[in-house]
């Protein structure tokens, strides 16, 4: 079958290990099921895959992704949920030590067919195109999971967004806002700042600005660049919910005084479980809120969307398809 794989690694050239050709059809075993992908969505993760973290050099070839909508073995529309647990895990998936992503352990979703186990579809609303259901299983079910779980805001609250332009910071933009709390965001770029107050957020700031008031939560998705800039717009007892850190995880001053003496909290989040998945579905349902989507490219051509969120072009998801 097609697929889009890892063949190798390099933390400096991540795009000279991505190889656009043939492997082997799925065989699933017991207790899993195969997915026809009509559309798959590109996440940092995979970028950062191709530069050998989070994925072992005995692993490769991998097929690359972690997000697709397609048919399931029995013809029904359904979006794939990426947190693979162990079989005899109960519980939040998330927190499953052993725990893994498509296309870390298992194959990923680039590819004309991915397996899955059974419990890891979710019915796909014929609200929802297979393009923009392909965009939620990992930034829009961590932007989710963020504002909505870790972060419990609720209507009313302020919330800062940090970074506006990739697909967690547009998702979490789009969601807080109508989830009814007030958005605030941030980019160092206006066109992006612009974007993010076309996509819902009730202000926009350079990054680093002043704010003019005290948000309850900052959405941190950027981390060394941000940080401090987070940890100074909380207000007393504060949360900054942590999904990643695209700048680096190295901060000078972490901002323990202000952390302890303020009592803020520093609540991590990690993708979602499959039932934050089947909330979030039907939420996107009910309100006719969608994905962003940056472009979507046949996925033939991943080469370029690839290249694009290397070089940070992206306003909102890449998508390829069939």
């Amino acid at each position: 079958m097609f697929a889009v794989y890892a063949d190798s690694f390099s933390a400096d050239d991540p795009l000279s290990g991505l190889v656009v050709g043939e492997r082997p059809d799925p065989e699933p075993p017991e207790g899993w099921t195969t997915v026809t992908v009509e559309a798959a969505s590109l996440n940092h993760h995979d970028l950062w895959s191709l530069r050998g973290v989070g994925l072992r050099q005995e692993a490769l070839p991998m097929i690359l992704g972690c997000d697709a909508a397609g048919y399931d073995e029995d013809g029904n529309e359904v979006v794939v949920h990426a947190v693979i647990s162990e079989p005899g895990w109960v519980g939040d998936e998330t927190l499953d030590p052993k725990r893994s992503l498509l296309s870390e352990r298992f194959q990923g979703t680039f590819a004309d067919k991915v397996m899955v186990p059974r419990g890891n579809v979710v019915p796909k609303p014929a609200s929802l195109s297979f393009e923009e259901a392909a965009c939620l299983p990992t930034a829009w079910l961590t932007a989710y999971r963020m504002l909505f779980v870790q972060g419990g805001l609720k209507p009313g609250d302020t919330v800062l967004v940090q970074g506006a332009g990739g697909g967690v910071a547009t998702a979490l933009i789009s969601l807080g806002r109508a989830g009814g709390l007030k958005v605030l965001a941030t980019s160092r770029d206006e066109r992006k700042r612009e974007r993010a107050l076309q996509l819902g957020a009730h202000e926009v700031f350079e990054s680093g600005a002043r704010l003019p008031v005290r948000v309850d939560a900052v959405m941190e998705t950027v981390g060394k660049a941000t940080w401090s800039h987070s940890i100074r717009s909380l207000r007393l007892g504060g949360k900054i919910v942590i999904s990643g850190t695209t700048s680096g995880p190295d901060v000078a001053d972490a901002e323990l005084t202000r952390v302890f003496f303020l009592q803020l909290q520093i609540i991590g989040s990690t993708m979602g479980t499959r039932g934050d998945l089947a909330s979030l579905v039907t939420m996107l349902d009910a309100t006719g809120v969608r994905p962003l989507i940056d472009r979507v490219l046949p996925m033939t051509e991943a080469r370029e969307g690839f290249a694009a969120m290397a070089a940070g072009e992206q306003f909102g998801k890449i998508v390829f398809t069939r």
